[in-house]
């Protein structure tokens, strides 16, 4: 690398460094699980998502169909997930996280690598402005169809940014009709709504707090 080397490619070799401590905590976390990272990956995914097609797994890991049959096929021989007719259409099969799924995902999850405490170091103001940055970046590679859609705060129609004039709580979320700030956007929620008018949306949140009279009248 020299100095002349684009901002954009310096934050892509961040992101690289980022990403190899995270593969090195995912087998730290598994040195003692019958799985691998993408096995754990896909477990995760069942357990927070309720049940999935093969294909969203796909899409969600970034892999093919046949790549991701084969591990959920590996899940299910370790009993960790099933395999059940789809309620609306009994042609379609949606994969499950068993219970032995769930409680060993909920053991997974708990446990804490380098990564986690390098975050945790970080004071919560600097928390909260890398979680925005990386819901920006998240967008974009949705946008460059990288990435399966997230269930983000920002695309959900019950989403208002910046709909009250309080800086700890300045968010409102029409679904459980509450202000929130920051730090509680989610970059995955169960109650997602993809709304129409994202862009709309996205534009409000990415400008900013509004003054005055524009603050008081952001909540419908």
């Amino acid at each position: 690398m020299t100095q002349t080397d684009p901002l954009a490619r310096k934050l892509r070799d961040g992101l690289e460094r980022l990403g190899a401590a995270l593969r090195a905590d995912q087998w730290a976390a598994l040195a003692d699980a019958p799985l691998n990272p993408t096995q754990a990956q896909i477990l995760n995914f069942l357990v927070k998502r309720g049940g999935a097609r093969v294909g969203a797994v796909a899409a969600e890991l970034g892999v093919s169909q046949p790549t991701a049959t084969d591990s959920i096929a590996a899940l299910e021989r370790k009993g960790l997930a099933q395999r059940r007719a789809e309620t609306k259409d009994g042609r379609a099969t949606l994969i499950f996280a068993t219970a032995r799924g769930r409680a060993l995902n909920e053991t997974l999850q708990t446990r804490v690598g380098a990564t986690d405490r390098a975050l945790a170091a970080l004071d919560p103001a600097e928390q909260a402005q890398l979680l925005a940055l990386f819901i920006n970046l998240i967008r974009n590679l949705q946008l460059e169809g990288a990435i399966a859609p997230q269930r983000l705060c920002v695309t959900c129609r019950h989403f208002r940014p910046y709909a009250h004039d309080d800086a700890n709580a300045p968010h409102h979320c029409a679904f459980v009709d509450a202000a929130f700030g920051g730090a509680a956007l989610r970059l995955d929620c169960p109650d997602h709504e993809e709304a129409k008018e994202a862009e709309e949306i996205w534009l409000k949140f990415s400008r900013g707090a509004p003054t005055g009279d524009a603050a008081r009248e952001a909540v419908p």
